[in-house]
């Protein structure tokens, strides 16, 4: 299944609702079932020990064998989850880590005007939509757009985009928001226009190891009304 049947067809959100519904059933079993299973049958061990303690140790062990082979099973594999969730931290960390180098690679290449390498921080089916609403779909068609782009009013351009936050529904899925700032915008007359700020939405896969912009939206927050009216003329 490709990215843009995931994400963008009709019965996408079938697909996305159900993995995430699977991966809370998960976390469910390994944190609250599985332990509170091995809590209690340690607490019913231990009353039926103590309450068969008259009949001589050796009838009382045998009688409770098969308990206390089950709960010690069960707390054997108990403090799994929690190791598993410390191992499941340091792979989360360090895919956040990743995630803000592909920020970084696409707003410094995008900075030294490379339409190539700034696509190339994209899925090969990658969606992209922009301020205004315009669409482009596959990374040729997101690489065109941006040449495009460095030939105009943003061949002197600078962007930078800080990630404001990563939410993983998914180990191989995250959607990210960040903050963006371009400088360096020609206007309509030629001059340089004022910094323009605005966010950055985008949702990432990981493919082969590495994380790629696979929906991009971004959205310019509102200028002065003066500001505007000089990029439009």
């Amino acid at each position: 299944m490709t990215t843009y049947q995931v994400f963008c067809k009709p019965f996408s959100r079938d697909v996305r609702a159900s993995e995430i519904r699977r991966f809370h059933r998960w976390r469910l079993i390994k944190f609250v079932l599985l332990p509170f299973v091995g809590l209690s049958f340690g607490s019913f061990m231990a009353t039926y020990l103590f309450s068969n303690a008259e009949a001589g140790p050796e009838t009382a062990w045998g009688s409770i064998r098969p308990i206390a082979v089950l709960t010690m099973t069960l707390f054997l594999f108990a403090p799994l989850p929690a190791s598993r969730a410390q191992d499941s931290s340091k792979a989360s960390d360090a895919d956040s880590a990743a995630i803000k180098q592909t920020f970084t690679d696409f707003y410094e290449s995008f900075s030294h005007h490379d339409a190539h390498a700034t696509a190339m921080t994209f899925a090969e089916d990658a969606d992209f939509t922009n301020m205004r609403g315009i669409h482009r779909h596959g990374r040729e068609e997101i690489e065109a757009w941006f040449a495009n782009l460095f030939k105009g009013n943003l061949k002197s351009s600078n962007r930078t985009d800080i990630v404001r936050s990563i939410r993983f529904f998914t180990p191989q899925v995250a959607t990210v928001d960040a903050d963006t700032v371009i400088t360096g915008t020609k206007m309509a007359d030629g001059s340089e226009g004022p910094p323009r700020k605005g966010l950055m939405i985008a949702t990432l896969t990981k493919q082969n190891g590495r994380w790629l912009i696979s929906v991009f939206h971004e959205a310019e927050f509102p200028e002065p009304a003066a500001t505007a009216n000089r990029l439009t003329k």
